[in-house]
C-alpha cells in the first residue's frame, strides 16, 4: 500500500462510493466534478493505499431468514496472542459469526452473530461458543430493533 494523502476530490469519491459502490466511474466523476480519467486514476489510487478495502452488496438479513441478530461478549481464560488468535481463526469458520472484535474491559471478545431464530442461535452457542478452547463465559444480547446501521466511516469533505 502506497501513502496517499487525501484532498477534496478523494473524500467526495470516498463519501460517494461508500453511499453507493456500484455506481459507474462517469456517474462518480460527475458527482464530485472531474471528468472519468482522472476520477477512474483516483479511484485505483484509493484503493492501493488501503482507503477501500473492498465493495460489496448489503444484504437484508431478514430476508434471507435470518431474522435474529446476536450480540455475544465472550471470555477466555487468557489474554496470551496464541489464545486470542486461536480464538479469531475458529470464529473465522463460523460463517454465522459476522463481526469479532477483541475488547478492552470486561470481556475479551464481542461477536455479532446473525441466526434463523433463536434455537438456530442456541444451538451456535451451546454446541460451539462455549465449547470453545480457552472459552470462560459467553453472554448473550439479542437484538431488538436496528435503528442505526451505517456502514463505513464518517468522511469529512473539509
Amino acid at each position: 500500500m502506497r501513502r496517499h494523502k487525501l484532498d477534496k476530490i478523494d473524500k467526495k469519491i470516498l463519501k460517494e462510493l461508500q453511499a453507493d459502490g456500484r455506481m459507474t466511474n462517469v456517474e462518480l466523476a460527475r458527482r464530485v466534478g472531474i471528468s472519468a480519467p482522472p476520477c477512474l486514476r483516483r479511484v485505483r489510487a484509493l484503493e492501493d493505499a488501503g482507503h477501500i478495502r473492498s465493495y460489496h452488496a448489503d444484504i437484508n438479513p431478514a430476508v434471507m431468514g435470518y431474522s435474529v441478530i446476536v450480540f455475544a461478549t465472550v471470555k477466555l481464560n487468557s489474554q496470551a496472542d496464541g489464545v486470542l488468535e486461536g480464538f479469531e481463526k475458529l470464529m473465522e469458520s463460523f460463517p454465522r459469526v459476522r463481526e469479532c472484535h477483541l475488547m478492552t474491559g470486561d470481556s475479551d471478545f464481542i461477536l455479532k452473530i446473525v441466526a434463523k431464530d433463536w434455537d438456530d442461535y442456541q444451538e451456535l452457542h451451546k454446541n460451539h461458543l462455549t465449547k470453545a478452547p480457552n472459552v470462560v463465559e459467553v453472554k448473550s444480547s439479542l437484538t431488538i430493533r436496528t435503528g442505526k446501521n451505517e456502514p463505513g466511516v464518517p468522511v469529512s469533505e473539509d
